[in-house]
């Protein structure tokens, strides 16, 4: 495996209206290479500008690699390890496990660090997002845990959370477009998590993620894959405490936050890094193209 790879500075405008200690739109500056993305060479297929989800947006490094570089589950992990995006063992290990390209759709390059579409306006995040989230909720993915994949696209992820938490775990993908959770089950039924998948540990639903799914809550670990312009009480209210929640939040300029509830109810947020994902929305606004 030979992967060639390039590297360059980014600079990125900030607006003045995002918080106090950014700089003004005609200023720019360089950020931290944990906010790492690597952009796609196919990009140009996303014309919606909001199809770039799952991505880190502000960073120091871009990294390209040639596709031929890439081909394999295992090598996609092993580059994500080399550059720190993944510092977990059991991350790696959950990734290495659930090969993602039984969750692209065919002809796409499944091991690129790039979101890639996936039909209705939606998308699956990027590699190295994925592996960010997951790092961010291991501690919450124990196994016997509860989990919630909210906008579970294709099932990557859910299947992911599933093999965490294992058999005596509950792992549950809530989706509001119908073909894309049969689609998630099939892709599901062919992974690594299909055995989690007919006893009923893991499952995927239909329903507005911005309500959770109250059914199997209180949830360990909570996990949205759009935008809210704020954090949805619902989930609040279904999240454990003790549990942690990851979510983007915001319109324009959007920030993924870690949402920790404590002992008595109360809930601490934190700002884990700048990103770009599409909106968690309606099911009809999602379809109009938001």
């Amino acid at each position: 495996m030979n992967a060639s790879y390039s590297y360059f500075p980014v600079l990125v405008a900030y607006d003045s209206r995002v918080s106090s200690s950014c700089y003004a739109t005609t200023t720019s500056r360089t950020f931290h290479h944990r906010s790492l993305v690597s952009l796609s060479l196919s990009f140009s297929k996303f014309q919606n500008p909001n199809f770039l989800t799952g991505n880190t947006i502000f960073l120091k490094m871009q990294r390209f690699c040639s596709v031929s570089g890439i081909s394999k589950n295992k090598a996609m992990v092993e580059r994500l390890q080399h550059f720190g995006v993944i510092t977990s063992s059991k991350v790696a290990e959950v990734m290495e496990t659930v090969d993602r390209g039984l969750f692209v759709p065919s002809g796409s390059a499944p091991y690129d660090d790039s979101p890639v579409a996936i039909g209705y306006n939606a998308t699956i995040s990027a590699p190295h997002m994925h592996a960010t989230c997951l790092q961010l909720l291991e501690e919450n993915l124990q196994p016997g845990m509860h989990a919630l994949d909210i906008g579970s696209g294709t099932g990557y992820l859910t299947a992911c959370f599933a093999l965490m938490v294992g058999p005596q775990g509950r792992a549950v993908g809530v989706e509001h477009i119908p073909e894309l959770v049969s689609l998630a089950k099939e892709n599901i039924q062919k992974s690594a998590a299909a055995t989690l998948l007919k006893d009923g540990s893991l499952s995927v639903h239909v329903g507005d993620g911005r309500e959770g799914w109250p059914e199997f809550a209180p949830y360990d670990a909570i996990h949205v894959g759009a935008a809210a312009p704020e954090i949805p009480q619902p989930l609040i209210d279904q999240l454990k405490p003790g549990g942690r929640m990851v979510i983007p939040v915001g319109n324009i300029f959007q920030d993924l936050k870690v949402v920790d509830k404590n002992s008595d109810g109360s809930i601490s947020v934190r700002t884990e890094t700048s990103v770009r994902y599409v909106p968690l929305t309606s099911r009809d606004a999602q379809l109009r193209g938001y």
